[in-house]
């Protein structure tokens, strides 16, 4: 039986990925960081499974001893400052957790365990201004947040310990990929929420920012998938996890409001544009300016050829019933929500 450390165990990748192992029979222990008040997040359907550790990755002492605790065999690293417009408002707290963090965390392997094989969550996001289309693992990096400046740091030092110290270090460039469980700060469970109060109406509109805004959207439990597999290959590398297919902001935005039943009719541009209920001529979506960022990233679009090739791995969510998920997902969440506010 094997052990397994997940940093950012309660978050969405977190969940899905500790149910995944706890199916495969291995021990799984998740780090969380102290809170005046427990929240197990999206684990606390499968707490009492798991083994929790206190620790945080700005503090490496508190990570050796994680290790030590976990002996584990393989750890993921999933703890990240993940939201792209905070790390604008917090570029040095994201530095520290995303970029800093993973050092401490390979050197708490290092010390521990240096068997240990090591899983370093990457983003797509490192690409930023892209300079291929499709992405690949040889395309060029420009990151254009500090949220990618950060990430990158932490794929190049994952690569770095495994040339230097020959550890067993591998990094996923994750394209976009979203769930149920995803954050409401997301732009896609932003989407999601709001079609489902708008269709109960107790929401009017949705301001979002730029509509234009190309990503490579993929199911969660999917791509964790991927992480595991890359940990049980002969070898350590670096893979492109993705779909292959760019949708707009836009669209993800017609098919989330046309699961709920509502066409949304066009008008405008940049801006200025709004979208509109067709069937009752209402306002339902709104472009925000102030949500654009300080530097937009237009195109995300990755190609997966390599995981396919070497880890035998395909996506089996589509985009469609990925939005279809959320969207049903939300409509129960909030229908349970007005039944409790009625008693």
């Amino acid at each position: 039986m094997k052990n397994a450390l997940i940093t950012g165990i309660t978050g969405q990748d977190g969940s899905y990925l500790a149910e995944l192992l706890l199916e495969k029979g291995y021990n799984v222990y998740g780090i969380m960081r102290r809170k005046s008040v427990v929240d197990y997040g999206n684990v606390d359907h499968i707490k009492d499974k798991l083994h929790f550790i206190y620790a945080d990755m700005t503090d490496e002492i508190s990570l050796i001893n994680a290790m030590r605790i976990s002996q584990a065999d393989e750890v993921y690293n999933l703890a990240a400052q993940s939201f792209v417009a905070t790390s604008w408002e917090q570029p040095l707290a994201t530095a520290e957790i995303d970029a800093i963090g993973v050092t401490n965390m390979l050197e708490a392997i290092r010390t521990v365990k240096p068997s240990c094989r090591f899983y370093q969550a990457s983003t797509s996001e490192m690409f930023g201004l892209v300079q291929a289309v499709p992405q690949c693992e040889t395309t060029p990096f420009y990151p254009r947040s500090p949220y990618g400046v950060a990430k990158l740091y932490g794929h190049w030092i994952t690569k770095n310990y495994r040339e230097s110290y020959g550890l067993f270090a591998c990094s996923g460039i994750l394209f976009n990929h979203e769930s149920e469980r995803r954050g409401k700060e997301f732009v896609t469970r932003k989407i999601t929420d709001a079609v489902a109060r708008i269709k109960q109406g107790v929401l009017d509109h949705v301001e979002l920012g730029n509509m234009d805004a190309k990503r490579d959207w993929g199911h969660s439990k999917d791509y964790v998938r991927a992480m595991w597999l890359m940990l049980q290959q002969d070898a350590p590398d670096d893979y492109v996890i993705a779909t292959n297919e760019t949708r707009t902001v836009r669209e993800f935005v017609e098919i989330a409001f046309a699961q709920a039943g509502i066409q949304v009719q066009w008008q405008g541009t940049g801006v200025d544009e709004i979208g509109i209920d067709k069937a009752t001529g209402k306002t339902i979506v709104k472009v925000n300016k102030d949500f654009f960022r300080p530097a937009e990233v237009q195109l995300l679009l990755g190609n997966p050829a390599k995981a396919e090739e070497k880890l035998g791995w395909k996506r089996e969510i589509s985009f469609a019933e990925l939005v279809q998920r959320m969207v049903d997902n939300d409509m129960a969440l909030v229908e349970k929500e007005l039944k409790v506010a009625a008693l």
